[in-house]
């Protein structure tokens, strides 16, 4: 079977886990249990337990490690200031994995990885320059320019979901104001949800809420296919401030393609269509003729196919060095 690569996608329930070859084939794949007791101490070591585990049972070798991780990284260093979903603060992520299996180690933002692993061999494929987007409970995002991500200085570029776009908007996690999070993520879209509800009791949605008590993103979408006239005008909303601020950070990156996932995603073309109108209203001719806006292809495998991947680019950075 060959030397291989190893991709870890670090989540606040589970730790997905792969064995994947350099054409970026899935060999095997597993997942363990997310240990956030006493501020996830144990997380490095039972990632490494169970690589070791499995790579005792196959024996092969590893080229080395790619690790996807939440919160805000220092990719340099491979240090993570802070995840708060895991509990993490100051962890050494890098160092700490590499002493303990004695293989290079390279970490990213997991929305990075996610976009690295769609770029590779998903739906950003044959793209050097694209933007992933991940809606989900908030709103991620992974910028790939001349086939590398954009890091930045310290690690926050591609932080779409804080984009200004309602300066006098609702409270955001971050600190701030109004950002593209608080309206387009699945969080977002549940608040408009339950605020409509106020203003117009009348709606399909708001005697829904009425008969279960409680409303999601995908009840408010779902409401929105079937025409009801509330949740249609927030659905509509959300996707021309999303494909603003998409052609906006399109003018910067020109990307050829943008890629959607994450569970907001999954109500595909519905959505889909209605980004690429707001999108092609927004942005320059020349902008939008190039760019195509498509859902991500590989699911929940796009973390640990974008953790191998940084392991195989430090391969081919070191054969041309």
């Amino acid at each position: 079977m060959g030397k291989i690569l190893v991709g870890v996608d670090i989540g606040g329930t589970t730790i997905k886990l792969g064995f994947i070859n350099l054409k970026g084939t899935i060999i095997e794949k597993w997942e363990i249990p997310t240990n956030t007791a006493n501020n996830g101490s144990a997380i490095v070591d039972d990632i490494w337990k169970s690589i070791h585990d499995k790579v005792e049972n196959n024996g092969n070798g590893i080229y080395g490690i790619g690790v996807g991780a939440p919160g805000f990284i220092d990719v340099k260093s491979g240090y993570v200031s802070e995840a708060v979903n895991i509990g993490w603060k100051g962890m050494d992520l890098k160092q700490q994995l590499e002493k303990r299996s004695n293989l290079p180690v390279f970490v990213q933002n997991d929305a990075n990885i996610a976009a690295l692993g769609e770029y590779w061999i998903g739906a950003g494929q044959g793209s050097l320059n694209m933007i992933a987007v991940t809606l989900g409970t908030g709103v991620g995002g992974g910028i790939i320019v001349n086939g590398s991500i954009l890091n930045g200085e310290n690690g926050m570029a591609g932080e779409i979901g804080h984009i200004k776009v309602e300066p006098e908007g609702v409270h955001c996690n971050c600190g701030g104001n109004g950002c593209l999070e608080t309206i387009c993520s699945a969080t977002g879209i549940k608040r408009q949800g339950m605020d409509s509800i106020l203003t117009n009791p009348n709606s399909n949605l708001a005697q829904y809420y009425r008969d279960k008590g409680v409303i999601t993103a995908k009840d408010v979408i779902d409401f929105a296919k079937s025409g009801d006239e509330t949740s249609v005008e927030i659905i509509d909303y959300t996707c021309d401030v999303l494909g603003k601020a998409l052609a906006n950070i399109g003018t910067v990156i020109n990307p050829s393609k943008i890629i959607f996932g994450g569970g907001v995603s999954k109500a595909g073309e519905f959505l889909l269509g209605k980004i690429d109108k707001a999108f092609r209203k927004y942005a320059i001719p020349k902008l939008h003729q190039i760019c195509e806006l498509k859902i991500a292809h590989l699911g929940n495998d796009a973390g640990i196919l974008g953790g191998a991947f940084l392991v195989k680019q430090s391969l081919e950075e070191e054969k041309f060095n």
